[in-house]
């Protein structure tokens, strides 16, 4: 059973790593996983519909997975944008690690995953994608959101995936709220009881 646990920065019990084989950006890919990380054997339903929904990043410039786990967010933008930086952030350092050590498996050498405080606060993401972690809390989620959001560049899009019943269309509409005029926020897609939302920030 999965437990908060994993939004700690140092989980408990043992950094043992386990192969995992799952299909990302259309071919089958051989990693590595771990305990005491969000969804530790294969990809979540959240997860899934955005990669399943979510139009093709920016093909260059900077790109960003706002918590990573082991990284298939991170690994299919780098996958499917192999021009671009992607940068994976997550407060569980093992996820960081995982993520950075998949992409090397994969030969990816834009990949960069770290813990948040790591990531160049002047740093412009033309392309964000998310599944965001709605159970750390309406607070932290929200503190969450506006530290990442406002980094998007001129014409840049995020795409969040959240579950319905997990409050997808209360979050959209405090998302319009609380983002200044240059930014709106629409649901592009519902699928299987997940919305995709749509971050937007206006071109210059």
């Amino acid at each position: 059973m999965e437990s908060a646990h994993y939004f700690s920065a140092q989980p408990a019990g043992p950094f043992s790593r386990k192969p995992l084989t799952v299909e990302l950006a259309g071919e089958t890919r051989r990693l590595q996983t771990s305990s005491g990380i969000f969804s530790p054997d294969g990809i979540d339903k959240g997860t899934a519909v955005l990669l399943a929904e979510a139009p093709s990043p920016a093909p260059q410039g900077n790109l960003l997975d706002i918590g990573c786990g082991w990284g298939p967010i991170a690994l299919t933008l780098a996958l499917r944008a192999p021009h671009s930086r992607v940068y994976a952030v997550d407060v569980n350092e093992r996820c960081a690690t995982l993520t950075n050590e998949n992409a090397a498996l994969l030969g990816l050498g834009n990949v960069t995953a770290s813990t948040p405080d790591a990531v160049d606060p002047e740093l412009r993401f033309d392309t964000i994608w998310s599944n965001p972690p709605i159970r750390i809390g309406k607070d932290e989620l929200h503190a969450l959101l506006l530290l990442w959001l406002p980094r998007l560049a001129p014409g840049g899009s995020a795409w969040l995936v959240v579950q319905k019943n997990l409050g997808s269309d209360s979050l959209q509409r405090w998302l319009a709220t609380e983002l200044d005029g240059s930014f709106t926020v629409t649901r592009e897609s519902t699928s299987k009881s997940f919305r995709i939302l749509r971050v937007r920030k206006a071109s210059r």
